[in-house]
């Protein structure tokens, strides 16, 4: 997932008056950027595997091997989410079937690695906020999810780990584990913003190809 711009984001965001819950989104257009930062995002979004690819829309296969190789995956994965200014980073994403994934909800918060992550319970209360991805670019539409999660995984050396989480942090998971399940937020929105994506996805192609 992008990383919402510096004054929408919440609690994992740099000290700046912060906007309603209710009016902050995941993913929203970042501001202008320095050339430094903008390249090094423009390398690392390079890696990732876009709308279309079929990776995208395939259930992930289960780790079973907690090794070096499994370590720097996730060291990896790390540095380019951050370089892409992402919170959120599934395997599929940069076209690696494997159900892994990292995410970090500030930029003071440790990098969190979660292995073969299973869902044990999510509330019932929901909200419904816009979302974007770093697969589809700039597409961003209206997703429901719930608000608190439990979820049960593994760590990068194989420890149990269970994360209880609210907010940005329970949405970002939930949005990570889908890209494990071969869902993308086009399939969790409406019809209606579902089209809507789809013709703005269109004329981004055209207007690159032109």
């Amino acid at each position: 997932m992008p990383e919402p711009p510096e004054e929408q984001r919440d609690e994992e965001m740099r000290a700046m008056p912060e906007p309603p819950e209710d009016e902050r989104d995941e993913e929203v257009l970042e501001p202008e950027l320095d050339p430094q930062i903008e390249a090094r995002r423009a390398a690392a979004l390079s890696f990732v595997r876009r709308f279309g690819d079929p990776v995208l829309k395939s259930r992930a296969t289960d780790v079973d091997r907690f090794d070096d190789s499994l370590r720097s995956q996730v060291a990896r994965m790390g540095g380019l989410m951050s370089d892409a200014l992402g919170v959120g980073l599934a395997a599929p994403q940069i076209g690696l079937s494997q159900r892994l994934l990292v995410y970090r909800v500030g930029p003071d918060a440790p990098l969190i690695a979660l292995v073969n992550p299973e869902v044990e319970w999510t509330s019932d209360e929901s909200e419904t906020m816009e979302e974007g991805c770093l697969s589809i670019p700039v597409v961003h539409v209206d997703v429901d999810r719930s608000v608190h999660v439990r979820v049960r995984a593994r760590d990068e050396r194989g420890e149990q780990r269970v994360v209880e989480a609210s907010g940005l942090e329970a949405r970002v998971i939930q949005h990570e584990i889908d890209h494990l399940d071969g869902v993308l937020i086009l399939d969790r929105t409406s019809r209606d913003e579902r089209k809507a994506a789809m013709r703005e996805l269109r004329d981004r192609e055209e207007r690159q190809a032109a």
